[in-house]
């Protein structure tokens, strides 16, 4: 078992998240964006100095925090596809530089305003992501789908349907805590009624899980476009069951990556940068100690 997080939480440069996530103790980051651009997007000669950097601190990229067919691409559109397509061909050869075999991908824009198993739109998903997971399989990286604002994140059983129709052994799960917290439930059909039960969707998906983001909200109320209210909150203050998940992931032996996303709201200062930047740093450092406190009591209560 190992920690790691989006340090691009901590800090928008890659010497403050690497400053972060040495004050942890830690010796992976799970990159997402550096100086507000993601990882797969940067210039070579950004991207080659980032990895220069993260060498020098001996700090891994443990995972590749793409933007892969996310909420950003809608899955009909060929036009998105092909876009999507090329994020994965360049994040693929600079996995490579990183020595990286996971990356977070997910399912394209879930379409909130169609029926919860529209066929149209599960036959472009499952082709497209079957595509994306079999480049992949060539390159000997695991396609690790998050449960997010995609199909798979519409419910447990759309995740499952997933897996089903693309049965490929890099195919593997990445689980968000509390991703469940901010969508409804469309497992029994089309109304945005029912938010999701984070560990109902865990004990449905668990035996696929290969990582963990560690993410935790507070459900406030019915929101627009398919999200629900939330105010996110440290580790084991919400509602994402994230204490229960963890306890019932180590007692089955689970011994892969938690990572921190902590997405909280902080304080804007608007005519004080350096405040903002300290608060940031300082808020993700103290939801990496909660959490390392948060395992070890649940380690001590098995």
């Amino acid at each position: 078992m190992y920690y790691t997080g989006f340090a691009d939480e901590a800090a928008v440069g890659v010497a403050g998240q690497i400053e972060a996530t040495k004050a942890l103790g830690w010796k992976n980051i799970e990159s997402r964006a550096i100086d507000g651009v993601n990882l797969h997007d940067l210039s070579d000669e950004a991207f080659e100095k980032t990895a220069e950097a993260f060498d020098a601190a001996g700090i891994q990229i443990n995972c590749f925090g793409s933007a892969v067919a996310n909420w950003g691409w809608d899955p009909i559109r060929e036009e998105d596809f092909l876009k999507t397509r090329e994020q994965l061909k360049r994040a693929l050869v600079r996995m490579k530089r990183l020595n990286c075999k996971m990356i977070r991908a997910m399912s394209f824009k879930a379409q909130w305003n169609r029926p919860a198993f529209d066929p149209e739109v599960e036959e472009n998903v499952f082709r497209k992501v079957a595509e994306l997971v079999h480049m992949c399989e060539d390159a000997d990286v695991l396609y690790l789908h998050e449960n997010c604002n995609n199909y798979g994140g519409m419910s447990w059983k759309h995740t499952l349907k997933l897996l089903d129709k693309i049965p490929s052994p890099n195919l593997k799960l990445v689980f968000d805590t509390g991703n469940p917290v901010l969508n409804y439930d469309r497992s029994e059909g089309d109304e945005l009624k029912n938010i999701q039960d984070s560990f109902v969707f865990y004990r449905n998906v668990r035996e696929f899980i290969a990582y963990v983001h560690i993410k935790d909200a507070r459900y406030l109320g019915p929101g627009d476009n398919g999200f629900a209210r939330a105010e996110f909150t440290f580790p084991g203050e919400g509602d994402g069951h994230v204490r229960e998940i963890v306890a019932d992931l180590l007692r089955n032996g689970y011994d892969g990556g938690f990572s921190m996303e902590p997405h909280m709201k902080l304080v804007f200062h608007e005519e004080n940068a350096e405040q903002n930047a300290r608060e940031r740093m300082e808020n993700y450092i103290e939801y990496g100690r909660r959490f390392m406190k948060l395992v070890e009591e649940v380690k001590a209560s098995l």
